[in-house]
């Protein structure tokens, strides 16, 4: 399986004792059990099953100590559940989550796996400009089907609290951030000041996902669609701009963050920012977005406290991805774009 190598040995589990679990649960699941794990799952280790001719994707929290209310692939379970039995949001299958720890050691989901391809920066490299544009429009139209779902019919009423999202969030990702800092950053000490007082009046709440970007969705191998949204660790009920805004942020960072602030879009087939948050409005029904620049800021700054939990993880040894250290070491630079949004803002 493209994308796979052996399990790391930080990461091993008894495959015999999740091979017997499964037969019992999944049907039509037969051994023997072939396991590889995946390079990529910064957060939770994700590994590829294979099986009687048949192949599944499995999730699981990581061994060690964890940040509280991290890693929760539990949450992750039961909206993908939810999704892929009552909506047309493009969702791997989930077939059984297990919370019983003696299983393989920590508490696990298995999922349907898709096959496709995955973009790991905006670009979008190696895809045709008349792709690219198909492919953003998708990415688009799959964000506002989710952020019209019905979230009470479809069993997630209990699944955030609604209303007061950036207070709340705000509050938790500085608290994250303090778990876990290793340094002093001066412009997450003014945004985690400046932004709880500058908290737009919109109240909206939807289901968001948390992490919405190409690298978290498959694209159908030849076609350029989404056919799954993946990683659904940060979803809840919040505020949509709060996911328009992370799915923008490319568009406000340069090159050496894969960022398209200094690409030519029309050559490449990429919308412009305008053009994109246009579509999102038609396709939501909104006649315009206000305090764009806050939602910008804010995305910076839930990025830059995400970026301090991973170099957490890399200095306590229990970092899943190799790249773990480059991405950590990212938590400044996006603090301090976050900030200068800020002061170009006040000026």
């Amino acid at each position: 399986m493209e994308g796979t190598a052996d399990v790391r040995d930080v990461h091993r589990f008894d495959v015999t004792a999740l091979e017997r679990y499964l037969r019992e649960r999944i049907a039509g699941f037969g051994g023997p059990l072939t396991v590889r794990q995946f390079r990529g799952g910064q957060s939770n280790p994700t590994y590829y099953l294979a099986a009687g001719g048949r192949e599944y994707v499995l999730r699981r929290k990581p061994p060690g100590k964890l940040l509280p209310s991290a890693h929760a692939v539990d949450r992750e379970y039961r909206v993908l559940a939810a999704l892929a039995a009552h909506t047309t949001v493009p969702v791997p299958k989930p077939y059984v989550l297990c919370e019983d720890e003696s299983v393989i050691g920590t508490i696990f989901y298995v999922m349907d796996c898709v096959h496709g391809r995955i973009f790991r920066d905006a670009n979008l490299p190696g895809a045709t400009p008349a792709e690219r544009t198909a492919i953003y429009d998708s990415m688009n139209d799959v964000l506002a089907r989710l952020h019209t779902v019905d979230w009470q019919k479809v069993g997630l009423a209990e699944f955030g609290r609604p209303g007061n999202y950036y207070a709340r969030q705000i509050h938790r990702w500085s608290q994250q951030y303090r778990a876990s800092e290793t340094e002093k950053i001066d412009a997450m000490e003014r945004l985690m000041e400046w932004l709880p007082k500058h908290i737009p009046a919109s109240d909206d709440t939807t289901l968001v996902h948390g992490d919405y970007r190409p690298g978290n969705m498959i694209v159908h191998p030849t076609e350029p669609r989404v056919v799954a949204v993946l990683d659904w660790e940060l979803s809840t009920l919040g505020h949509p701009m709060a996911d328009l805004a992370y799915n923008c942020m490319p568009y406000h960072l340069g090159n050496e963050w894969e960022g398209l602030r200094d690409a030519p879009l029309a050559d490449l087939g990429i919308p412009t920012e305008a053009a994109y948050l246009h579509a999102y409005c038609r396709r939501t029904g909104r006649d315009r977005i206000d305090d764009w620049e806050f939602y910008i800021a804010f995305a910076e700054f839930r990025l830059a406290a995400i970026a301090q939990g991973i170099m957490g993880r890399v200095i306590a040894g229990t970092a899943n991805d190799p790249n773990a250290r480059e991405r950590g070491e990212r938590a400044r630079p996006l603090a301090d774009a976050g900030w200068r949004l800020v002061e170009s803002r006040a000026r």
